[in-house]
């Protein structure tokens, strides 16, 4: 006789993906509240294990939490939007020019690239064009421009959902970019691998902003 299967409890880490997954989809919209009961009852975990996961989300800007408050998905204003996307062209831009000066694209930039090339053209592309991003900064040699740039991420994150969900931009449109990005950075020409780094994140950024501003009209 076969002994019942047992169920294996979740990790923090498991917690921490689908939660950070769901805000990034919008299924846990802007605005919404994100406590430890509800996590716990959402996914059957003991309360410890919830407050980490949601910790590490407020630690990285997808939750805020005020003094003896719920955590929140962060609701971004206008400003929220431009300050973000031109602080990340900032960072990135010059991210990016460094990484061109030695010529290599670092492995895991080149997998996520793959996997959003292989998604197809209307394919969700948010996870892929992170880890894109996410893996470029971390290769270049300046481990202050990389702490920098992950101060930004998890609320750039939250911009790169939004354009997700609301298909402001396709994955083909967002591969296309980051090829021309990448055929720069492998030729070392730092000057064209910045431009078309910031040209890529301030083409999101406006998508977003008309977006927004369409939304907001009365």
């Amino acid at each position: 006789m076969s002994s019942p299967a047992t169920t294996v409890p979740l990790l923090p880490d498991a917690i921490y993906e689908q939660l950070r997954s769901s805000i990034l989809n919008q299924q846990d919209a802007p605005g919404s509240s994100i406590t430890e009961s509800a996590v716990t009852l959402r996914f059957g975990v003991a309360r410890p294990t919830a407050r980490t996961a949601i910790e590490r989300l407020v630690t990285e800007g997808l939750l805020r939490r005020e003094a003896h408050h719920t955590a929140r998905v962060p609701e971004l204003s206008r400003d929220d939007i431009v300050d973000l996307y031109d602080s990340r062209a900032i960072v990135e831009g010059a991210a990016i020019a460094a990484l061109a000066s030695g010529g290599t694209i670092p492995a895991e930039a080149l997998s996520a690239h793959r996997e959003l090339q292989a998604g197809g053209e209307n394919a969700p592309f948010a996870t892929q064009d992170i880890a894109f991003h996410r893996a470029l900064v971390a290769g270049q040699p300046s481990a202050r421009l990389s702490r920098m740039h992950a101060l930004l991420m998890g609320e750039i994150e939250l911009c790169i959902g939004q354009v997700q969900v609301n298909q402001l931009l396709t994955a083909g449109e967002i591969a296309g970019q980051h090829q021309g990005i990448l055929d720069a950075v492998t030729a070392g020409n730092a000057t064209l691998a910045e431009q078309l780094t910031r040209a890529h994140i301030h083409g999101s950024r406006d998508r977003l902003l008309g977006h927004f501003d369409a939304r907001s009209a009365p």
